[in-house]
């Protein structure tokens, strides 16, 4: 996969923010209908498996905020990637022991190495290169200790969670890549 070229879904994540690190919605999201309408003609086009396109909506969808749409699609999806997308959804709701559990079935998924790569020229100030040093340890991507950063600055660390909004960001681009790569 060239990483510089963004599938055609990337767009569906260009949001006025990044999404929250938990439930809450955001403006300017669009519904759940808006997204399917945009997303059926690009779904049909791609000629995806009914499996991939289920992936994708459910993505999209709870990087809209519509976690409860995304986790009835992604909870039927058996899979690295549909544990994958409800391992975010459990992370998001916040249920960090149900992410866990959700990342374990996961196993070593090709995105965390792009997720690794990628993530590096991100971290420009000294506090967030130290979190994502405990992120990413030995250049290596790991999924419990982004959930554990998630849920250290919704309880008590604020002040990073406009850094890992972004690392999630990166996180939702890579796996939409994998789901649904360019032609």
């Amino acid at each position: 996969m060239n990483e510089s070229q963004p599938t055609e879904f990337q767009e569906f994540l260009e949001t006025a923010e990044p999404a929250s690190l938990g439930p809450e919605g955001r403006p300017g999201c669009q519904s759940v209908e808006e997204l399917e309408r945009a997303l059926a003609p690009l779904l049909e086009r791609g000629r995806f498996p009914a499996e991939r396109r289920d992936l994708v909506r459910a993505l999209l969808l709870l990087w809209h905020d519509h976690l409860d749409e995304a986790h009835e699609i992604a909870q039927n999806i058996h899979g690295a990637e549909g544990s994958y997308v409800h391992g975010i959804m459990h992370r998001r709701e916040p249920d960090y022991g149900n992410a866990k559990y959700w990342f374990h079935r996961v196993g070593r998924h090709a995105a965390f190495a792009a997720l690794a790569r990628r993530a590096g020229s991100m971290a420009v100030s000294e506090a967030d290169k130290k979190l994502l040093a405990r992120i990413r340890q030995k250049e290596v991507w790991d999924p419990f200790l982004f959930i554990d950063a998630c849920q250290r600055a919704r309880s008590s660390a604020p002040q990073d969670e406009p850094f890992l909004r972004q690392l999630q960001k990166l996180e939702f681009a890579t796996l939409l890549e994998q789901i649904a790569p360019r032609p």
